[in-house]
């Protein structure tokens, strides 16, 4: 017997491409919606108020502090336990439709756990905005809101690319748990296979090849934007500027 037979692969190819898309899909959007709602919260987080700040503190904890998996499984099994979601149900209030979809279920949790990792590097990033930047806008009369939207905030998104470079690939790879909520990812196009064929070796080399393919092209992605927005932060060349 073969030790890999490719027509396990080759004859599959349309429920792998399926679940290609479904974890494009799935990271995609939720990176999209955490990165828009961590800009705000990132703010907060570095509030002097405590009641604006330790909200945030302990969304961002929690989140940060727990199995992607079971916040996962808590949407998806736990929404029915809560007491508001019953009172929905029984009112045919939409938003139990949502919840009752494995697709919203796992948007949800995944934009929630990147939110809160986004919300901590921007929030660092924001921490660490050169003294200078800051007398400079203090300089031209610049108010706090000012500042924070002229230099502030887009200063601490060019510097944390390259942190959140590590986040969008962990994120990419976390989405695998997708298969737990009956979503066909390539995880799960993989275990379909093998269930199928009882060829796992087949099966999750060739998705594993495809995650290894996927997070190569975010790396070179990332490494593009360094070298456009984060220029300036390179160590000169030893004899850069000098004249001939």
């Amino acid at each position: 017997m073969d030790l890999f037979d490719p027509q396990v692969i080759t004859g599959n190819l349309p429920q792998f491409w399926r679940g290609l898309w479904m974890t494009l899909q799935l990271t995609t959007i939720a990176l999209l919606f955490g990165f828009v709602a961590a800009i705000p919260l990132a703010v907060m987080r570095l509030s002097r108020n405590p009641l604006v700040a330790t909200p945030v503190a302990a969304y961002t904890y929690f989140f940060r502090g727990t199995p992607m998996l079971v916040q996962l499984l808590l949407v998806y099994y736990g929404a029915s336990q809560w007491e508001w979601m019953r009172a929905a149900w029984e009112a045919g209030h939409p938003l139990w439709t949502l919840f009752r979809e494995p697709y919203f279920c796992a948007l949800f949790a995944f934009g929630l756990n990147t939110c809160a990792y986004t919300v901590e590097i921007l929030a660092g990033s924001m921490r660490n905005t050169p003294h200078g930047e800051l007398e400079a806008a203090k300089a031209m009369g610049m108010t706090r809101l000012k500042a924070l939207q002229r230099i502030v905030i887009p200063s601490a998104l060019r510097r944390m690319i390259p942190t959140y470079s590590n986040e969008v690939i962990l994120m990419l790879q976390g989405s695998a748990i997708a298969s737990a909520v009956t979503l066909v990812d390539l995880t799960g196009a993989a275990r379909n296979v093998y269930s199928r064929h009882f060829a796992p070796f087949e099966a999750f080399v060739f998705v594993g090849l495809i995650y290894l393919m996927l997070t190569f092209v975010l790396v070179g992605l990332f490494k593009l934007a360094e070298q456009r927005w984060l220029a300036h932060l390179a160590p000169r060349k030893a004899g850069a500027g000098r004249s001939s």
